[in-house]
């Protein structure tokens, strides 16, 4: 398999780049920033993009996803497609302007894409944002900011759900205890690891 992270950015978020063995394709998981520089890791690799998948629209993980993507489509929930449309309609709390998308698709919990040789299902997990979405593989989980190693996202923007994030973790661990993390901020872990040590989920079950 093919994985490669772009996090030369101010928040540290995590551009995850996918691939299965033998795609010349690959997912782009939440371009924030520096479209140029996520295409030259994929012209290292030989890859070209198939799609991109946005776990939320937080200018951090979606702000160059326009910008990146040109023709190919990037896909997000519609609760959060919103930001691209009208941010402040959208509800973040703060203001500011996505790069526009060409071609701007929605999904929903239980949707499976196939790309670049993977089947990715889609969970909706909101709580962060509205529509914020992880992607499961049957190697990975990408969990965006539901998960990090140790922590979790924040749920209090204003368009934020302490409530929903709750019902969010709990999803998150009906997920196999091997299943690798890629999260959007920080390094890998695993589902099991942070059932046992992160003290956001160990009070969870």
């Amino acid at each position: 398999m093919y994985l490669d992270v772009f996090d030369e950015n101010p928040y540290g978020t995590n551009c995850w780049l996918l691939a299965a063995d033998g795609s010349d394709e690959a997912l782009v998981v939440d371009p924030g920033f520096l479209p140029e520089r996520v295409h030259a890791l994929l012209d290292v690799a030989g890859k070209s993009p198939a799609a991109v998948l946005l776990t939320h629209a937080h200018v951090d993980h979606a702000q160059a996803a326009g910008a990146f993507a040109g023709d190919v489509p990037v896909f997000v929930h519609p609760a959060d497609a919103v930001a691209f449309e009208d941010p402040g309609a959208w509800g973040a709390g703060f203001e500011y302007e996505l790069a526009p998308v060409k071609d701007l698709r929605t999904i929903g919990d239980g949707e499976v894409l196939a790309f670049a040789g993977f089947r990715v299902e889609v969970l909706h997990t909101p709580g962060h944002t509205p529509g914020h979405c992880i992607f499961r593989t049957d190697a990975l989980v990408l969990s965006g900011d539901l998960v990090f190693a140790g922590s979790i996202g924040r749920s209090d923007f204003p368009n934020s759900s302490p409530r929903d994030m709750q019902l969010s973790l709990g999803r998150f661990l009906t997920l196999p205890d091997d299943l690798p993390v890629h999260p959007g901020h920080g390094s890998t872990t695993t589902v099991g690891r942070e059932r046992g040590t992160n003290p956001f989920l160990v009070r969870l079950g």
